[in-house]
């Protein structure tokens, strides 16, 4: 994570701490589709920044 900028940090630190808590929720209650399709978008979303952010 050198080189990226505080946002962009955030953001990961934020994807990875949705990874935990949808698998800690998936493990506990059982798998929800929309939780996993939810934390997909977010990691593109993440992934696209930190490319983004590699081309400046």
């Amino acid at each position: 994570m050198t080189g990226m900028t505080g946002s962009v940090k955030k953001m990961t630190v934020a994807t990875l701490a949705a990874l935990v808590a949808a698998t800690a929720y998936s493990v506990a209650l059982g798998g929800n589709g929309l939780l996993w399709f939810a934390w997909i978008v977010l990691g593109l979303v993440t992934l696209g920044l930190v490319t983004a952010e590699g081309g400046n």
